[in-house]
């Protein structure tokens, strides 16, 4: 009788020994892979074609983590289907920080609302790491447009219904998001083009195959100071450094009005949290140096980094948000 109690109190703390030897082991190799991480060259995934703004950060951050990390960081552009298919690659990747993607308000805000069946789940299938930048948007139109402001876009596009059609990057492209929320807003329709990326889009518009798009500063900047555009306003709530006299859509009539794009790393569900908090920092130092603030300034972006929790909070809020847009106003795949 005296021999049970002694064989239960042994087997509880081998059971107890055992859990704290796994704990140190787990805690252990954690601290490990923060050590030697990264182990290989890191992928860096953009989700749509070369040339756009999700491409132009990306080669920026890269370089960046190249020198944080003293090992190559390989920007891989993996286009189609909005960006899901680049996305979805991604969360099915190896959870060990080295396949990380470039996040977008259409890949994580907008396609999740657009379509019914994506190749991933923006929250179950990704650890955030930290937001990027932000950039705003530009609304420009081809010369031949008889428009020099907003306003004066948005009265002929009344006076000849159907008559205006305006590029995009792709159906669930920032363009389009942008502008079906100031079409909303003004009360006006106009055809919309899609295209398979930005760069083809703006090549368009500069041939004056499509009349005018609402998409990244960055991409049209060069082509407004040439001439070969008209800018008529910007997304933010504030004014373009790049280009101060371009007011704002807010300004132009439409108080509070912002539809901006945000950029940010993510990484598959399940990457230690340790490698994520490796990959915060180096991100938020290589953001926070002076010269990349001011570059991006320039070109209709502003550095925008956070804390993994807080990148989460407002990829959730912006699902709601723009989601809401989606649903309102009846907007398709095509």
């Amino acid at each position: 009788m005296s021999e049970e109690p002694v064989r239960s109190n042994l087997t509880r703390r081998h059971v107890l020994a055992g859990a704290a030897a796994w704990g140190m082991a787990a805690t252990h190799s954690a601290r490990a892979a923060a050590q030697t991480y990264p182990s290989q060259n890191i992928i860096l995934v953009v989700p749509f074609t070369p040339g756009g703004s999700t491409d132009i950060l990306a080669r920026l951050l890269g370089q960046r983590l190249e020198g944080a990390f003293k090992s190559p960081v390989i920007v891989e552009s993996r286009p189609g289907a909005g960006g899901s298919v680049g996305v979805g690659s991604v969360a099915r990747a190896p959870a060990d920080g080295h396949t990380i993607v470039m996040g977008h308000i259409g890949t994580f805000a907008v396609n999740p609302a657009l379509y019914p069946k994506l190749q991933y789940d923006p929250v179950k299938s990704f650890e955030p790491v930290s937001g990027i930048a932000n950039v705003h948007n530009m609304l420009v139109v081809h010369p031949d447009v008889p428009a020099k402001t907003l306003q004066e876009l948005i009265d002929y596009a009344k006076q000849n219904p159907g008559k205006l059609n305006y590029a995009s990057g792709g159906v669930g492209s920032a363009a389009r998001i942008a502008m079906v929320a100031l079409a909303d807003r003004a009360g006006i329709t106009m055809t919309h083009v899609p295209y398979r990326g930005t760069a083809p889009a703006v090549t368009d518009l500069l041939g004056g195959r499509v009349q005018l798009t609402f998409t990244g500063a960055p991409n049209l900047l060069q082509h407004v100071e040439a001439g070969t555009m008209r800018a008529l306003a910007v997304s933010g709530l504030s004014r373009l450094k790049g280009a101060p006299s371009v007011p704002t859509v807010a300004e132009s009539g439409f108080p509070g009005f912002e539809a901006s794009q945000w950029y940010g790393i993510l990484v598959p569900a399940g990457t230690p949290k340790t490698v994520i908090e490796r990959l915060n920092t180096e991100i938020r130092t290589a953001m926070a140096a002076p010269e990349i603030a001011e570059r991006l300034s320039l070109e209709g972006a502003e550095v925008w980094t956070n804390t993994p929790a807080e990148f989460r909070d407002h990829i959730a809020k912006e699902m709601g948000r723009w989601g809401e847009l989606v649903k309102r106003t009846g907007i398709k795949p095509e």
